[in-house]
């Protein structure tokens, strides 16, 4: 599984992501301009010693990302599709926004979007790295249950 962190900007929420990846043999693909630097003090010490047990990869740019016949699942609240309405596969990548802006809104209209439900209408948003791992856990269970 592939997560995407489209221009990061909280480090201990890309330290999270990345101890999940690790946890599940997931690349981690980090699209700048990032809000950190990536030999951030906070950003190594949110993953603590997980770095090098992570397959991530930095792009400077989602122009140079673009992955070619690449299955992309956009995260994102502007759809009324679910995560758990999608069938993933092993290679599929799950992509998430900024912090504080989410994607840009010319992402949410080439690719699927999909979204983790909110039952308090007054919650602004989940947390970034609570979101990869609700979506990501979902994808891997599929896959698995599947093989």
């Amino acid at each position: 599984m592939n997560v995407v962190l489209v221009e990061p900007e909280i480090p201990p929420n890309t330290g999270n992501v990345a101890r999940l990846c690790a946890a599940t043999n997931s690349t981690l693909h980090l699209i700048g301009p990032l809000g950190f630097r990536l030999d951030d003090r906070e950003l190594k010490r949110a993953g603590m010693d997980y770095w090098e047990h992570v397959t991530w990869k930095y792009w400077k740019s989602w122009d140079e990302f673009s992955p070619a016949n690449a299955r992309l699942w956009l995260v994102e609240n502007k759809t009324d599709r679910l995560y758990t309405d999608v069938s993933y596969r092993a290679d599929d990548y799950l992509v998430f926004g900024r912090e504080t802006a989410g994607l840009p809104d010319q992402l949410l209209t080439k690719y699927p979007v999909i979204a983790i439900p909110q039952f308090n209408p007054k919650a602004r948003s989940l947390n970034l790295s609570s979101c990869v791992a609700i979506v990501l856990y979902e994808a891997i269970r599929q896959v698995t249950s599947s093989a």
